[in-house]
């Protein structure tokens, strides 16, 4: 497929001032375009209960629950049914159709009703609101909480504090080549990428020195930040706070932004289903902030919006920190920004909501339209000018104008009138496709990053590493021998040549003969008494003890040897590549395939 060019913000005029936008807007919202009702999810039934509108009904029967069976279902007030006197009004008729549902119903001693069932059930069973003194209804919920909904229990280390010389190490001295941020070094905070010594990949976000004046308030915001734990966030791992330096560190994503893959995408535009998973993780997301007490995100735009290894999307943690001013900036062009902005220079959680609007619009257009023009198409019914050419056929119209009608009510001109983050989850649910398609399916993206280890060219060692296969390894590091410590610098004085050089090389010497004979304990113990010397420096020592600890199944000993090689001889590839069996030993399969990726690089360029 040929190469789209990059996609141009359509051109519009110069946005009105809020005082010329009010009246329009309100107009739209007042007088929205005929907006068709979305099919109902395949297998729903309907809910009818006395004294519910059809409206309400139908709302409370969205969200699914599971009961678990043969269980006495407690009540919200804490399981005590509700107290009547003889005069009590009699049980409302409840009429519910459950969702492949075996259910038996009979009375208890007392009054009380159980209810014995199984599979699924609609929330409506939570309307009966009367009872009687007989016929008590009581109901658990088993709703769950954003934090459960959304895969929280996410296991990440501690937040904690970095120095400055271990973030400068991990990017190689804030290399320009590391530089992942928008607009490259000239951006007013710089983000690099970087490598922390356990291998975790990281993105490190350098602030310029007036950002953050108080260094207090900076170490309290990270901190507050860095108790966030979720898969739908590109999560804050730590920070760094030196003198006038300002640094904050958070995982790193690999497969670039929503920005590349909706306006600058090569191969293909990004599919429907995938957009929409977007758009509900990212509301997902803002649940959760919300929910943990973070509701203002500065800045949302399709730049914070990253993808992991998986190609799943994550929110950037950079965006919830507010800033210096206390949260009186927003960088993005004025014909974004939410029309109170304009008008008292703060962000409110409505505010973030105006910004999630915009990027509806986004993934719904594929451009950058600014909500002004959007809102005229809208009035104008012109969805054709709203919606992507290149997801032709691939939603109905019924799916479209539910975004569509989303989005302008994320875009009303009232902050008071838009939703918040809780019903934009509800409303993006049930639209969802392909629930059991893998993103980097729907991506058409190797899993694991653009380039996977099996897409490159190996040599038999990286092979060999990559597959941990240690027998495989032993026989090429026994048949290279010493020829790779060729140049390593060993300068010895006469003193020590004649004290202490025979005593090294007699341990070198059975190690040798230890590691050629595989016994791989007698290796460790004479190579170590060769290193504690340390009369000589060998990178090669390193990798054959890294070995024998793999084979001893002594995998952090290993890691930490093969680390050691890469010190001694920092372009070694070999050390690479024994670093991915150790980190293969470990579990930490991404980073290990980094790392056959390094040793890759650097046997390439050796070859050139």
């Amino acid at each position: 497929m040929s190469r789209r060019p990059p996609s141009q913000p359509a051109s519009t005029p110069t946005p009105p001032t809020p005082r010329e936008a009010a009246p329009r807007e309100r107009e739209i919202q007042s007088n929205p375009a005929p907006v068709s009702p979305p099919p109902p999810r395949r297998g729903a039934a309907p809910v009818a209960c006395s004294g519910w509108s059809g409206r309400a009904a139908a709302a409370a029967a969205a969200p699914r629950l599971s009961i678990r069976p043969r269980e006495q279902i407690r009540a919200p007030n804490g399981g005590r049914r509700a107290r009547g006197g003889s005069n009590s009004a009699p049980l409302p008729l409840l009429r519910v159709s459950f969702l492949r549902v075996c259910c038996s119903v009979r009375f208890l001693q007392g009054g009380g009703l159980l209810i014995e069932m199984g599979g699924r059930v609609s929330k409506a069973v939570a309307c009966c609101c009367c009872r009687s003194q007989h016929h008590g209804v009581v109901v658990e919920s088993s709703e769950k909480t954003a934090e459960e909904d959304h895969g929280e229990s996410y296991e990440l280390p501690a937040f904690q504090e970095f120095s400055f010389e271990q973030l400068r190490l991990a990017t190689s001295g804030f290399a320009v080549e590391n530089i992942v941020s928008e607009h490259g070094e000239k951006a007013p905070n710089v983000v690099y990428k970087g490598k922390l010594d356990a291998q975790r990949r990281i993105a490190v976000k350098r602030f310029n020195r007036s950002a953050w004046p108080d260094p207090r308030q900076f170490l309290e915001e990270a901190k507050s930040v860095g108790q966030l734990r979720s898969k739908r966030l590109a999560n804050l791992l730590g920070c760094c706070c030196e003198g006038d330096e300002r640094l904050l560190v958070a995982e790193y994503m690999p497969n670039d932004t929503l920005a590349k893959h909706l306006f600058h995408w090569e191969a293909q535009a990004m599919k429907w289903p995938m957009r929409l998973r977007v758009v509900l993780y990212l509301a997902e997301a803002l649940e959760y902030c919300t929910s943990k007490g973070r509701a203002l995100y500065h800045d949302l735009n399709a730049y914070r919006v990253l993808f992991d290894d998986d190609c799943n999307p994550r929110l950037s943690c950079f965006g919830l920190m507010k800033n210096s001013r206390d949260g009186k900036s927003y960088s993005t062009n004025l014909a974004f920004t939410p029309p109170e902005y304009m008008r008292t220079g703060r962000i409110t959680p409505e505010s973030v909501i105006y910004s999630f609007g915009t990027l509806l619009l986004d993934v719904l257009s594929g451009k950058h339209i600014p909500p002004s023009h959007a809102l005229d198409l809208i009035r104008d019914r012109n969805f054709n000018m709203l919606t992507d050419s290149c997801l032709e056929g691939q939603f109905s119209n019924e799916e479209g104008t539910e975004l569509v009608r989303l989005a302008s009510r994320c875009l009303h001109y009232e902050p008071r009138e838009r939703p918040n983050v809780r019903s934009l989850v509800q409303a993006l649910a049930p639209l969802q496709k392909d629930l059991e398609t893998p993103s980097y399916e729907l991506m058409d993206i190797p899993r694991g990053g653009a380039t996977s280890v099996q897409s490159l060219l190996l040599s038999p060692l990286a092979e060999a590493c990559s597959r941990k296969d240690l027998t495989a390894i032993h026989e090429i590091l026994e048949k290279t021998g010493y020829k790779d410590d060729e140049g390593t610098a060993n300068e010895l004085s006469f003193q020590m040549w004649t004290n202490q050089m025979q005593d090294t090389l007699n341990s070198k010497k059975k190690g040798d003969n230890a590691f050629r004979q595989k016994d791989f304990s007698s290796a460790i113990d004479c190579y170590s008494q060769f290193i504690e010397v340390g009369t000589m420096v060998s990178p090669t020592i390193y990798a054959r003890r890294c070995l024998s600890y793999l084979m001893n199944d002594k995998a952090e000993q290993a890691l930490s040897d093969a680390m050691q090689a890469l010190v001694i001889s920092p372009t070694w590839p070999t050390a690479f590549y024994l670093q991915a069996a150790a980190l293969l030993s470990l579990g930490m399969e991404n980073e290990a395939q980094e790392a056959i990726k390094d040793g890759c690089a650097h046997e390439t360029s050796v070859l050139v």
